[in-house]
């Protein structure tokens, strides 16, 4: 326990460290102040340079970031450029300092064009109510334009004030600025409506609505209209559903997902029976994104009685917002004929959720037939509905194939490890027709890598091939297979050993489509004792398959390699290892291919594979010239005097490439695997290319040719 003076002294240390950390934290706002005071005044005295225009861009750039008052005129003084008047508002637009309002107003009476159209939309953008008075007068000015930018910014900036002036401009306005002013207004009801006075909202939208302006303008303010007036608006939006106007529907259609209640939902509903088949799957999407429950039943009658059209687009919104209650319509409809709609209410039955939703499509699996049974089914494998697996087993003796098919599609993806056997049964005693034990194993396999306990699968797997014929044995393999694990690689390997043909004919096979290299001690005693050529080679070709595409360290791979070679009785499968060999250099590698080199049918292709690795693990170590020298190879001296490449006349100086692959032995190895690659392009396409090489081997000058791609060796001169 802490004594009274321990925790004093604690709470001092505390209350010591707190004001550090507030020191701190002050001390950096400061040195962030005074940095950025700083930083203004260069940017400032960059804008006041002859600095070039794309430098004081940059700095009105940065000013936005740290500008001041202090920033403002150098700023300003660029409003009338019409190159970077742009980059100087940029800055003036966030500087939070009055004096920029100030400026900006009263530059409005000595800009033009471009010019005072920024400035204008600059003081919109600020909300400048001081600035009213100046921008009403730019409402008559000549250029339509400025008066139409102007309207807009007064609109922007709203209140009484600017209400009042756009109001008055907009049965006067000229044609090609009443748009603009109408813009205004309605962005002034839409701040009205912000701060409360939803009254004088509506009032100014209806002004707009009346007004002689463009149809966009219309539909702008009657959305204002409605919104501002709440549930009072829907009368108006029934006007707008039942309008005969494409655009106006549309719009009513936009507005029923913003305006709240429950008016908005009925007169939606209401619409539903009156309007076209089209008009009705737009209500019905429009219903849905309300996310209103109480219209459901609406649309599920609408989905009954009406027509593809809009029972697909039930289907999808049910797809969204369905529950139990909507299961039975549902079920229906993936019974349709129109496999748009099924395949629809399918993918919607498969993404309800909720448990009772699964509770409903098991009860009703043993109740149903025909196309209807075939969908609970499919639906049993898709939520994976453990508890309809009694009915689903029922179903594979089913006296309709289709049924058959689907319940054993259904057991591979929701059976338990307590009724596998019956998959298990169904491939070991395959039914007389092949599509149906097709889709058993299928099945069986989905299952069998589903279960948590592969190796209890597996030893069930193992047990049924006992009694099994032999098509069912190798049928029973093949499922072994994609289980894995270390049962099924023994049985595998089992079969591989065989006395019958065909099940050593598909245990080989089998194990050379192994995806785990524990399959490769098994393959190497097959290699071994196997009285036949073609399992021996198999079994030798996919032990180089694991040796050559899985991830391994690199002793592991040097042992493998060496019992590869050992295991391999035609040079054509050493061959391969010597491929091996040269995907994975190294001196292990090099000695393995120097050991085989003294065979004398594999000498020279050992000899470059020996080369071509000391090449690539750059080998001068003694390590490496020892093995060398045991191939009775050394270390030349190789100067390339001239390399070129191409066809004819159209030839390609690549001294310098094949200058990087010489070092110090007769096989150059380039940096890529063709030529093409290496030396950065085709000088000669459509034609058959050669490499020249000019070079000078231990004091002694040669030359040599090489085909396109070919290994290059150099002779000795």
């Amino acid at each position: 326990m802490f004594t009274f003076q321990t925790r004093r002294i604690l709470s001092a240390m505390v209350a010591c460290s707190t004001l550090a950390l507030a020191v701190v934290a002050a001390t950096a706002a400061e040195d962030k102040v005074a940095a950025d005071k700083k930083k203004e005044t260069i940017l400032i005295a960059v804008l006041k340079s002859e600095a070039q225009p794309s430098d004081k861009a940059m700095a009105c750039k940065q000013l936005a970031l740290c500008g001041t008052k202090d920033a403002v005129p150098a700023l300003m003084s660029l409003l009338a450029d019409e190159h970077l008047a742009g980059w100087a508002r940029i800055a003036l637009e966030v500087i939070p300092d009055a004096a920029v309002d100030e400026a900006l107003r009263s530059s409005l009476g000595k800009l033009s064009g471009r010019c005072l159209i920024g400035a204008i939309n600059s003081i919109g953008f600020r909300h400048d109510v001081k600035a009213v008075e100046a921008l009403a007068a730019k409402l008559k000015d000549n250029d339509v334009e400025i008066a139409s930018v102007a309207a807009v910014a007064l609109g922007r900036i709203g209140g009484d004030s600017a209400a009042k002036t756009l109001e008055g401009a907009l049965s006067g306005a000229a044609p090609a600025v009443r748009s603009a002013v109408a813009e205004g207004c309605i962005l002034c009801a839409e701040k009205q409506l912000a701060a409360g006075k939803a009254d004088e909202a509506a009032r100014i939208c209806d002004l707009v609505r009346k007004a002689d302006v463009p149809k966009q303008r219309v539909r702008e303010a009657t959305r204002g209209a409605i919104l501002a007036r709440k549930a009072d608006g829907v009368p108006l939006l029934v006007e707008l559903l039942q309008s005969a106007d494409k655009q106006m529907f549309n719009l009513a259609l936009t507005v029923a997902r913003e305006l709240p209640g429950k008016g908005t939902t009925d007169a939606l509903v209401s619409e539903l029976g009156k309007a076209s088949p089209e008009r009705q799957s737009l209500l019905i999407l429009a219903i849905a994104d309300r996310g209103d429950a109480t219209a459901m039943p609406t649309v599920l009658q609408a989905a009954k009685t009406g027509p593809d059209l809009v029972k697909v687009t039930v289907v999808k919104v049910l797809k969204r917002l369905g529950n139990v209650s909507s299961v039975p319509l549902l079920l229906e409809a993936a019974a349709d004929e129109n496999a748009s709609l099924a395949t629809t209410a399918t993918e919607a039955l498969a993404s309800l959720r909720g448990k009772e939703v699964d509770a409903a499509i098991a009860a009703r699996l043993p109740k149903v037939d025909g196309k209807v049974r075939k969908v609970l089914l499919q639906l049993v494998g898709d939520r994976v509905l453990t508890a309809a697996i009694p009915d689903v087993i029922k179903a594979t003796s089913d006296a309709d194939l289709q049924v058959r098919l689907q319940a054993l599609t259904a057991l591979g993806y929701a059976v338990e490890f307590k009724d596998i056997a019956v998959l298990i049964g169904r491939v070991a005693s395959p039914p007389e027709n092949a599509e149906e034990a097709q889709a058993a194993e299928k099945a069986l396999k989905v299952a069998c890598q589903r279960m948590s306990d592969t190796e209890a699968c597996a030893a069930k797997l193992v047990a049924a091939m006992g009694s099994a014929k032999v098509p069912a044995r190798v049928n029973l393999l093949e499922v072994l297979t994609a289980l894995g694990g270390k049962k099924a690689l023994e049985a595998v390997g089992a079969a591989a050993a065989n006395s019958d043909t065909d099940i050593q004919d598909a245990g080989s096979r089998l194990l050379g489509e192994w995806m785990t290299l524990d399959a490769a001690p098994v393959l190497a005693n097959l290699a071994k004792t196997s009285s036949d050529t073609k399992f021996e080679v198999r079994a030798v070709r996919a032990y180089i398959r694991l040796l050559r595409q899985f991830p391994m360290k690199g002793e592991e791979r040097a042992e493998m390699c060496r019992t590869a070679m050992a295991i391999s009785k035609r040079d054509a499968e050493k061959k391969l290892v010597l491929e091996v060999l040269l995907r994975y250099p190294s001196l292990d590698a090099l000695q393995l291919a120097g050991a085989t080199a003294k065979i004398a049918s594999l000498k020279d292709d050992a000899s470059k594979t020996a080369l071509a690795i000391a090449q690539k693990i750059r080998g001068k170590s003694p390590q490496v010239q020892e093995l060398l020298a045991q191939l009775n190879m050394e270390l030349m001296k190789i100067e390339i005097l001239k390399a070129e490449y191409g066809a004819g006349a159209t030839m390609k100086d690549v001294t310098d490439t094949v200058r990087k692959g010489a070092r110090g032995f007769p096989l150059i190895v380039l940096e890529a695997a063709t030529y093409n690659d290496a030396f950065g392009g085709d000088p000669a396409p459509g034609t058959i290319k050669e490499l020249k090489i000019e070079y000078r081997m231990n004091g002694k000058n040669g030359k040599a040719r090489f085909t396109q791609n070919a290994e290059i060796l150099l002779p000795k001169p």
